[in-house]
């Protein structure tokens, strides 16, 4: 576990407002040879929680629910289905994403680091930033790095946004947003969050009974407390600055047509319909939307809540079929729809976890921590039947456009339990690689921050997985 955790993530917080201006490193420092930007977008479909590798892109041997049944033989708790790709199969209730399989590339062997005590924060952390915690500098997420190296390709529209994550009411809200900002590298690049797609257009407009011209006039009053704030006192020049130009780039959105990009009223009702199958479904529409607008990096999360969604610490096998119904069709449909507007080909898109979930072990085979979760050895109930335990020794990772190859599989998986990787391991230094290589960024792009170099990729060792690229 963290210690004392919630004060770590203060401190780094503070470090990130007090530290001084990051400079570029010189082009000798990076990498001379230039790469060729096969991508302009990414879109990353996060599965906050846990995404179980053999119960959604990675089946095995299933075993069905008998009273009685030793957990120990618990393999997939669904069938395998076809996919459009001979060889390829996926889980039950993924039919649609499976039909598009032969525009994308299946990771299958992404491996989790050993942190310790598995805790979701800090593997969400290491999975966004590149960094394992705590660490003595304020580490941007993937997405204010990328915003940063390559600048908007539209500059009315922030070039890193989330959707659908909230922190109301969530008991790890602090340690979300430790890694949800721009870091060391200014506000301006932090992220520019839309809570629930539904109400995305209200985010971009001036509160309900607010004049336009009352608005401004309350922006420029802001500007003016900034310096007197106990927020930014003792925060760097460049920091503040950086906050300013954060809040310059809000304004020149709420002025601008591109705005519209997040008014999902304007779509068409059958397809509005198609992609609602919640929240998470409609942000993938709202992502469609804003990749056409030019969006740079958008991140749609089916949310990350303890013990809700994807954390199944319980009842994984009937929690599974409500999120497939929630995830298949929005994600096969963004899929075509790029596709169909000649989109696709330059946008990333990404599906990935902080790690997988097993039957019977917390960790990896070999290096196993303590238990979280009882697991009865013989199951009596549905509530146990499925997969609750922390895995890092396997996940998938699930990719379409941007320059990946069409129809293939990489790694491997064993056929029986734990069904850990055994064949080309991907560790997620080398995934951000991959997704930075993509979009024309060398793994060891950087800046020079508190006196030290501090890259895109954890000390710029990141190699791409050339296997996938196409």
């Amino acid at each position: 576990m963290f210690p004392n955790r919630r004060d770590i993530l203060k401190s780094t917080a503070l470090a990130a407002l007090a530290a001084s201006a990051p400079r570029s490193l010189r082009a000798d420092d990076i990498d001379r040879r230039r790469i060729a930007a096969k991508a302009d977008s990414v879109i990353v479909l996060w599965m906050g929680g846990g995404m179980a590798h053999l119960e959604t892109f990675d089946p095995k041997r299933h075993t069905p629910f008998e009273k009685g049944m030793k957990a120990a033989d618990v393999c997939s708790t669904f069938p395998s289905v076809p996919t459009a790709v001979d060889g390829i199969n996926f889980s039950e209730g993924l039919e649609a994403i499976g039909r598009v399989m032969d525009r994308g590339t299946l990771i299958r062997s992404q491996v989790g680091a050993d942190l310790g005590s598995i805790l979701h924060s800090r593997h969400q952390y290491h999975w966004h930033t590149g960094y394992e915690p705590p660490v003595n500098v304020a580490a941007p997420h993937l997405g204010a790095w990328i915003a940063q190296a390559l600048g908007p390709k539209n500059p009315a529209l922030p070039a890193y946004i989330d959707i659908g994550q909230r922190y109301d009411g969530n008991g790890e809200a602090e340690e979300l947003r430790s890694f949800q900002t721009g870091g060391v590298l200014g506000s301006e690049f932090g992220p520019f969050r839309i809570p629930d797609p539904k109400d995305a257009i209200a985010a971009v407009r001036p509160p309900a009974g607010m004049t336009v011209s009352r608005f401004q006039n309350r922006y420029k009053a802001y500007k003016k407390l900034l310096d007197a704030s106990p927020l930014t006192r003792d925060a760097s020049d460049y920091q503040r600055e950086s906050l300013v130009r954060s809040l310059d780039n809000a304004d020149r959105l709420l002025n601008s047509d591109a705005a519209k990009a997040f008014d999902l009223s304007l779509e068409p009702k059958a397809v509005y319909d198609a992609y609602n199958t919640g929240r998470f479904g409609l942000g993938c529409l709202l992502a469609r939307r804003l990749v056409e607008a030019g969006s740079r990096y958008i991140e749609v999360t089916t949310e990350y809540i303890p013990f809700l969604n994807w954390d199944t610490h319980d009842n994984g096998h009937t929690r599974l079929r409500e999120l497939k119904q929630k995830i298949d069709t929005p994600i096969a449909r963004l899929v075509l729809d790029l596709e169909q507007r000649g989109l696709l080909d330059r946008t990333l898109i990404v599906l990935a976890s902080e790690f997988s979930r097993s039957v019977m072990i917390e960790g990896k085979a070999d290096n196993r921590v303590p238990d979280q979760v009882t697991q009865p050895a013989t199951l009596e109930t549905l509530a146990h039947y499925g997969h609750h335990r922390h895995f890092t020794g396997a996940g998938s990772v699930l990719m379409f456009g941007g320059g990946v190859k069409k129809g293939f599989a990489h790694g491997e998986t064993s056929d029986e339990m734990p069904c850990t990787t055994i064949k080309d391991p991907v560790t997620i230094t080398d995934l951000h690689a991959t997704i930075h290589h993509l979009l024309g960024i060398s793994p060891r792009y950087g800046v020079v921050t508190e006196e030290r170099p501090f890259y895109v990729t954890k000390d710029g060792k990141g190699k791409p997985v050339q296997a996938v690229i196409a």
